[in-house]
């Protein structure tokens, strides 16, 4: 049974997390997989899972929670920020800075090299 089918029992999670951190780990990752695979928007829920990966990658790049705590918060903060310029710049009718991906590519071909053996 996943939190997303019953309230938050934040009690047991902080004994959880006091008793067994691997098993908090575990089931922390077990839950936030099942409510993003719930999103029914395949483009919301792929960013949903990029969002999760970035998250993961700064919880493992800190020393401790509070340092985690503390990037992913300033990574919430840029991503708003970000977002309100965007709807600044388009209720002021400016151009938005953003390119549109090239329509095709020339793929170049490499010639092998034989290796000399010594």
């Amino acid at each position: 049974m996943t939190i997303q089918s019953q309230l938050f029992d934040f009690e047991r999670w902080s004994q959880l997390a006091k008793t067994d951190p691997e098993g908090f780990e575990a089931l922390r990752r077990q839950e936030v997989a099942a409510f993003i695979q719930g999103v029914p928007d395949a483009r919301q829920r792929q960013r949903l899972e990029r969002l999760q990966w970035r998250i993961d990658r700064e919880r493992e790049r800190t020393k401790n929670p509070l340092m985690s705590c503390i990037r992913i918060y300033n990574m919430m903060w840029e991503s708003l920020f970000k977002h309100q310029q965007a709807l600044v710049e388009l209720a002021e009718g400016r151009p938005q800075h953003t390119t549109p991906p090239p329509a095709n590519a020339r793929v170049l071909s490499f010639e092998r090299k034989e290796q000399s053996v010594l």
